[in-house]
């Protein structure tokens, strides 16, 4: 642990109105990639393997409960109340401490949640295209659904958002497009190398986010009507995109329309093996997927996916920094995830030392942060040196598990 992140600035403690956006201070306290939250999952993780304290937990949070709560439309998963309340949960799942403060948060994710389902049903009622924050891990409603699965399997609110996500696998009226096809290009700008926008792969902001919290809501017995019907329309667009190489199966990062119509994919190769938008990320999904359909033949090439990857030394060459999101930890978790579902556990197992090593050959981060900073390569690090899952659900939020 760096000593940035043993200790949080000192703040004193305030009430905590809620209040419909902040300042970019706050933002940052709030932010679960790159502020205060994040940092304290580690710190929750830490002292429930008792190598840290919870007094260092709740140094964290007093720090945080200093700032105005964000709750606005401009909330998600990874900032302001719900990423606060993913942080309390996962906490309160060893301590069960912070009940009455997750009941008020619950109750400002549940309004933010239900604002956004609404908001996203009369666009498609418009026949509009979607947008990444509308869906995605990250922005979207698919994170909102991830801190609800953990927090309730059997919540409406859950129910609504599993609906929505099924409504969005369908094309609107008179498109050949898929429902999640953005106008957009991958930074959510216009650009004019993305004229007619993209489909999106990635576990971060594409579909197979969606795909991983239906396949996770699915095995834990949260169902909706069309559920099975929605993940079988992803697979099938994963399917269509998946390139079959001497080097191993993998799959482009997003397709213009262009590659769409014609049917191609111009992405030359795999690129770098991430958590995000690569392979890594793509397989654990599908092997997610393929486990709650009960299917063994689509679990077997997701995982054969994943071992063609890791034993690729062009693909490992790509990794270039030490982080959750692009780098060497989000694949060594991602890998160590696989291998506790996997047919044969001992073939990706044997390869966590060298990816460890080739997660200690990275220049350190700078920044302390959960995402792309040195508390996310600490969380992996802790999975793998302990050979089992992690103690708490810290990485529920990457839709890992």
């Amino acid at each position: 642990m760096t000593a940035r992140t043993a200790h949080p600035h000192p703040t004193a403690p305030a009430s905590r109105p809620v209040v419909p956006c902040g300042p970019d201070d706050i933002q940052h306290s709030q932010a679960l990639a790159t502020g205060a939250v994040g940092i304290t999952l580690l710190h929750i993780e830490r002292a429930e393997i008792g190598v840290g304290s919870w007094a260092s937990v709740r140094e964290w949070l007093v720090s945080i409960a200093a700032s105005p709560l964000i709750a606005s439309d401009d909330a998600s998963l990874f900032v302001g109340a719900p990423a606060l309340a993913f942080v309390l949960n996962t906490a309160a799942g060893t301590t069960g401490h912070h009940r009455d403060t997750l009941r008020t948060l619950d109750a400002a994710v549940t309004k933010l949640t239900t604002r956004r389902l609404d908001q996203a049903h009369a666009r498609i009622d418009r026949g509009e295209h979607t947008t990444a924050s509308e869906y995605d891990l990250l922005y979207g409603l698919t994170g909102l659904g991830a801190y609800l699965l953990q927090r309730d399997p059997r919540s409406d609110t859950l129910h609504d958002v599993l609906a929505y996500l099924v409504r969005l696998t369908q094309p609107l009226p008179g498109s050949d497009l898929p429902g999640w096809w953005v106008r957009h290009d991958p930074s959510g700008r216009t650009s004019g190398a993305f004229p007619g926008g993209h489909g999106n792969l990635g576990l971060a902001h594409g579909i197979t986010g969606p795909l991983a919290l239906l396949a996770l809501a699915k095995s834990a017995g949260a169902l909706v009507d069309g559920h099975a019907d929605a993940m079988l329309r992803i697979l099938a667009w994963l399917d269509g995109l998946r390139q079959d190489v001497p080097a191993g199966p993998w799959w482009p990062q997003w397709v213009t329309a262009d590659e769409h119509r014609l049917t191609t994919v111009f992405q030359e190769g795999p690129r770098r093996p991430s958590w995000c938008y690569g392979t890594p990320g793509l397989a654990r999904a599908q092997q997610l997927a393929a486990t709650a359909l009960g299917d063994d033949r689509r679990k077997k090439a997701a995982e054969h996916a994943l071992l063609r990857c890791i034993t690729d030394p062009a693909q490992l060459a790509q990794i270039g920094e030490p982080g959750l999101c692009h780098g060497a930890a989000g694949l060594l978790h991602t890998v160590h995830r696989v291998a506790q579902d996997a047919a044969r556990p001992d073939q990706f197992t044997a390869h966590l030392p060298a990816l460890r090593a080739l997660l200690h050959a990275q220049v350190p981060a700078r920044q302390p942060g959960f995402l792309d900073g040195t508390a996310g390569t600490a969380l992996a690090l802790h999975a793998t040196d302990r050979g089992g899952a992690p103690t708490t659900s810290w990485d529920a939020c990457l839709l890992l598990s």
